[in-house]
């Protein structure tokens, strides 16, 4: 993944997009007992990113990039990652089974739904947006940012 040849309106997402695979990694070695942190210390950091990084990041693509891709015929690609982001939010969920294996589980699918992203959606949205299009991406990805900052989190 190479922010350098994303569109300036995407690059905040592909950033967002290192950090979550340096997430799914550890969240793997964590599994497989490669990684000293426990499996609870683990799941304790997934629900914090989740709540101030991934769920936010997954906000901007649902409210400002699904529309635009479905305005392109685009109905795969967006339906994809709606359902890639449901099975993610499932991992956080109550009452959900925070096991070693569903750390695995975790890992290998944040990781390959940023490689769709990345490799797949991501090159698609700059072949057919719209300036205006990939403008409200970016202007939607700023918004989250500052609110973050606002309330203190990264």
């Amino acid at each position: 993944m190479s922010a350098l040849k994303r569109f300036p309106e995407l690059r905040d997402l592909s950033v967002d997009h290192h950090h979550g695979l340096l997430l799914a990694r550890k969240a793997k070695l964590v599994a497989s007992g490669e990684e000293d942190t426990s499996p609870d210390e683990m799941w304790k950091e997934i629900s914090e990113r989740f709540r101030f990084e991934l769920e936010p990041h997954f906000r901007v693509e649902e409210e400002a990039l699904v529309p635009a891709l479905e305005a392109h015929d685009k109905h795969d690609m967006a339906r994809r990652l709606l359902q890639e982001h449901g099975g993610l939010r499932r991992f956080v969920t109550p009452g959900f089974d925070q096991t070693r294996e569903n750390l695995g589980k975790f890992g290998e699918l944040l990781e390959s739904h940023i490689r769709f992203e990345e490799r797949e959606l991501f090159e698609t949205a700059q072949e057919i947006l719209t300036p205006e299009e990939l403008g409200a991406v970016d202007t939607a990805s700023k918004a989250r940012r500052v609110s973050s900052h606002q309330r203190g989190t990264p």
